[in-house]
């Protein structure tokens, strides 16, 4: 499997295995109505929580990395969690203590065997915050 920070061009983990590598992005540039551009993006401190907690977790397969947008401005703070040749989730509705939920969700989604995010089990604000699920790319190339 591969380590805590692979190379770009490093082939990402085979599949089946407990802990494939799960990526949580965090949209830093999330920010509330009315919050002036000197004020901190409530984004970019879910981001740092998130960040925080990961490594204080020292789990290799789950990483937190930033995001300058996700383009879901009118559900509040989201993210979205990856994981190589499997469905990506993306979330909004969150708050700068959602952190710990997105950690959990993404353990739970590189533990799955069949490479979806198991609903049972699911953190309440990854289930009410579902925004959408987005196919991997491998599945795409199949269509007509």
């Amino acid at each position: 499997m591969a380590g805590p920070n692979p190379s770009p061009t490093e082939p990402p983990a085979p599949r089946g295995e407990p802990m494939d590598a799960v990526t949580v992005l965090v949209c830093s540039s999330c920010r509330r109505e009315g919050d002036g551009p000197e004020t901190p993006r409530p984004g970019s401190r879910l981001a740092d929580a998130a960040g925080a907690l990961a490594g204080a977790l020292a789990d290799p397969g789950v990483a937190v990395r930033r995001v300058a947008c996700l383009g879901n401005c009118s559900r509040g703070l989201s993210a979205a969690v990856y994981r190589p040749g499997c469905w990506t989730y993306v979330f909004g509705g969150l708050d700068e203590a959602s952190g710990g939920d997105l950690l959990a969700g993404a353990r739970l989604f590189a533990a799955a065997a069949d490479g979806f995010m198991p609903w049972r089990g699911r953190p309440e604000a990854l289930k009410r915050g579902l925004i959408a699920r987005v196919p991997p790319i491998d599945l795409l190339k199949d269509l007509p």
